[in-house]
C-alpha cells in the first residue's frame, strides 16, 4: 500500500505558492512513491506534526510541510489571526469595527515574503494593514503597535536562531499595551488557524494589495523616543571619550542604532563591517547568538585592533544586547558580560534615575531565572520587586515597571514606549552610564564592582542539555520530580518548588526551584526555543572581602555545575 502520507504532501504541493519548496517537495514525493526510504523519512519529519502556534507564535526551520516555515503555514496563521481579531471586535461593544495591524520583519531567507503575503490576506479579511517599509528591529515593531494603537503586531523574524529558522511573533494593542501574546489567546488563535488549515487551500483565501506601507516615520519616532534615554540628546560626544565597537551580528540592528546612538550624543561605533548589513546566510558565525562560543570573535578582533574600551553587540533582530570588557585574562582578550551583570548594572541606573526624578512608587522585575540581586537593588531605592516567568510577555505585563529583564541578554529600559525587549534602547542606557563613568576615570569593571559592593556579591551559572530526541527532556524532568536530589555539589537541599501547579505570583509552568541551605537556587527548565533543558544557577556570598567573596561564588558554582550534570545526565 501507498504510504497516505505521500498523498498528504502532494496535496501540499498543489495549494504551495512558492516555487522552490513546491520543487524541493514534488521530488521527495516523486522519489518516496517510487520508495526511496529516505525521502518517505523526510516526508514523515515534515507532515507528521504541525507546527504549533504558541505564546511565542510560530518559529521553526524553513522547507515544505506543516511541520516547517513556510508561505502555506504563514498564509494560514495570517489568516487565523485575522479571523481572531475581527471575532474579538464584533464581541467586544464599542471597539473599533476594523481591527488593525502593523506588520514589520527582519533580514531572514523569506521574511520579506512572509511579511507582504500576512498583509496581503490581513487586507483581503477585512483588517487596516500597515506594512513596515523595510527590514527593521524586533523592538521597532513592538514600539509601532503603541505609537499607532493598533489591535496587533507581526513580527516576522527568529532572532538568533540558526539561519535555516524563520518565525512569527504575535503582541496585541490595546489594554495589554504592545506585550506578546500570553494564553489564553494564543490557543484561541491557534483553533482559527487549524479551522483555516481545515478549510482548503490556501489559494482560497481572499487576498487584497489595499495595504498601507509605513512611511520612515516610524523608525524616526522610534529613534526620537529612544534617544531620550541618553542624557546629552542633540549634544556631540565628547572628544578622547568612550571607544566603542559594535556589531549586528549579520542583522538589522546597525542602521536604527547608528542613528541613535548618534542623536543622543553617544560615542558613534567603530563597526564590525563583516557583520554590519544584513545577510540571512550568516556567514561569519556558525550560530548568530551574542551567548554562542565564537559569535563575537570578530568584535573581538576589532577591538584589540581599535584599542576598545566596550564592545556592543546586537543579535539580528536587535532585541538582544551583549556586552563585552577589557579583561587580560581572558583568551580573546575581552570578557562578555553575563545578561545578570549587565541586567543588575541596569537596573542599578533605572532605579537611580526613577527616584532622583522624585519618584517614590514603581516596580523592578525579572525573570524566576534571573539574578536575585534586582530584588536587593530594588529594596535599597524602596522600590517594588516582581518576578515572572520566563518571556517578556510577562515581564513587560508587571503593574507600575520600572525596568524589567532576564538572564538571556534582553532588556526594557523604556517601558512606556516599548512593551518588549530591546537591545537598542537598552545600549543606549549602558552606553550612557559607561560613558558618564569613562569621563570620571571609571571602567565599566570598577562599575561591577561598586555594584557588588553596594547590594552584595551575586554570582550566576548555567548547565545546559542539548537533546535531539525532546523525549529525554520529559524523562529527566519527570526523574527530578520524583526523586528530588538531597544534595547537589555537596550543598542540602532545603526545599524543591514544582512550578507545574503556579504559585501566588506565577501561573502554572514546567519549571523546578531548588532552594539551597547555603541560600543558593537552582532553577530546571525546558528551553522555550531550542531543544534543551536548561539549569539556571544563583549563589551569593556575605562574609569577607570582596575578592573573598566572589572567589567563594566560584567555588560554589563550579561544585553546584558539576553536581547538575550528574543529575541531568542521560
Amino acid at each position: 500500500m501507498t504510504d497516505p502520507i505521500i498523498s498528504t504532501a502532494a496535496a501540499w504541493c498543489e495549494q504551495d505558492p512558492d516555487a522552490e519548496t513546491r520543487a524541493k517537495l514534488s521530488a521527495l514525493v516523486a522519489s518516496a512513491t517510487w520508495g526511496d526510504a529516505e525521502a518517505l523519512a523526510d516526508l514523515h519529519s515534515r507532515f507528521d506534526t504541525r507546527l504549533a502556534f504558541g505564546t511565542a507564535g510560530l518559529r521553526g526551520e524553513l522547507g515544505a510541510g506543516s511541520a516547517r516555515m513556510n508561505r502555506v503555514l504563514v498564509s494560514q496563521a495570517a489568516a487565523g489571526c485575522a479571523a481572531y481579531l475581527l471575532a474579538q471586535a464584533a464581541a467586544t461593544p464599542g471597539s473599533h469595527p476594523q481591527p488593525s495591524v502593523v506588520i514589520g520583519f527582519d533580514g531572514r531567507k523569506n521574511s520579506d515574503v512572509f511579511a507582504r503575503d500576512t498583509a496581503e490576506i490581513m487586507a483581503g479579511a477585512g483588517l487596516r494593514a500597515i506594512l513596515l517599509p523595510t527590514p527593521s528591529p524586533t523592538p521597532v515593531l513592538a514600539f509601532a503597535v503603541r505609537h499607532l494603537d493598533t489591535s496587533a503586531g507581526i513580527m516576522v523574524t527568529a532572532s538568533h536562531n540558526p539561519p535555516r529558522d524563520n518565525g512569527y511573533k504575535v503582541y496585541l494593542g490595546g489594554d495589554t499595551g504592545g506585550s506578546q501574546i500570553t494564553a489564553p489567546v494564543d490557543a484561541d488563535i491557534a483553533r482559527q488557524i487549524d479551522r483555516v488549515a481545515a478549510a482548503g487551500p490556501v489559494g482560497n483565501l481572499p487576498r487584497s494589495d489595499d495595504y498601507e506601507v509605513a512611511t520612515n516615520g516610524i523608525v524616526d519616532a522610534y529613534i526620537t523616543a529612544t534617544c531620550e534615554l541618553g542624557q546629552h540628546t542633540g549634544e556631540e560626544p565628547p572628544a578622547g571619550g568612550l571607544n566603542v565597537v559594535y556589531t549586528a551580528m549579520h542583522g538589522v540592528g546597525w542602521q536604527t542604532a547608528a542613528r541613535v546612538f548618534y542623536r543622543a550624543g553617544l560615542p558613534v561605533p567603530n563597526s564590525v563591517a563583516e557583520q554590519q548589513e544584513p545577510d540571512p546566510d550568516f556567514p561569519t558565525v556558525a550560530f548568530p547568538n551574542p551567548e554562542e562560543p565564537g559569535a563575537m570573535d570578530l568584535s573581538f578582533t576589532l577591538a584589540r585592533t581599535v584599542g576598545a574600551d566596550l564592545i556592543v553587540a546586537n543579535d539580528p533582530d536587535a532585541d538582544r544586547l551583549a556586552i563585552a570588557i577589557p579583561d587580560s585574562t581572558a583568551p580573546e582578550g575581552f570578557r562578555r558580560l553575563t545578561g545578570n551583570e549587565v541586567g543588575l548594572l541596569l537596573g542599578w541606573r533605572a532605579a537611580e534615575r526613577h527616584t532622583a526624578a522624585g519618584h517614590t512608587f514603581g516596580t523592578l522585575a525579572c525573570t524566576i531565572v534571573s539574578s536575585p540581586g534586582l530584588k536587593s537593588i530594588a529594596d535599597h531605592y524602596g522600590l517594588g520587586f516582581a518576578e515572572t516567568l520566563t518571556g517578556f510577555k510577562w515581564v513587560s505585563r508587571v503593574p507600575q515597571l520600572v525596568y524589567g529583564f532576564e538572564e538571556a541578554l534582553g532588556y526594557l529600559v523604556n517601558p512606556q514606549t516599548v512593551r518588549d525587549k530591546d537591545g537598542i534602547s537598552a545600549a543606549v542606557m549602558f552606553l550612557d552610564l559607561a560613558q558618564e563613568y569613562h569621563a570620571q576615570g571609571v571602567t565599566v569593571a570598577e562599575l561591577l564592582d561598586r555594584c557588588a559592593e553596594k547590594f552584595g556579591v551575586f554570582a550566576s551559572g548555567q548547565v545546559s542539555l542539548r537533546v535531539t530526541d525532546l523525549s529525554i527532556i520529559d524523562r529527566v524532568m519527570d526523574r527530578l520530580r520524583a526523586t528530588p536530589p538531597a544534595t547537589v555539589g555537596g550543598v542540602a537541599v532545603d526545599r524543591v518548588d514544582d512550578l507545574a501547579h503556579g504559585t501566588a505570583d506565577v501561573p502554572p509552568s514546567n519549571v523546578l526551584r531548588l532552594s539551597l541551605a547555603d541560600g543558593s537556587r537552582i532553577m530546571v527548565r525546558p528551553s522555550g526555543t531550542e531543544p534543551k533543558l536548561k539549569v539556571y544557577l544563583d549563589v551569593q556570598a556575605a562574609d569577607g572581602t570582596l575578592a573573598e567573596r566572589r572567589a567563594a561564588c566560584t567555588a560554589t558554582l563550579t561544585a553546584l555545575e558539576a553536581g547538575m550534570r550528574e543529575l541531568i545526565a542521560e
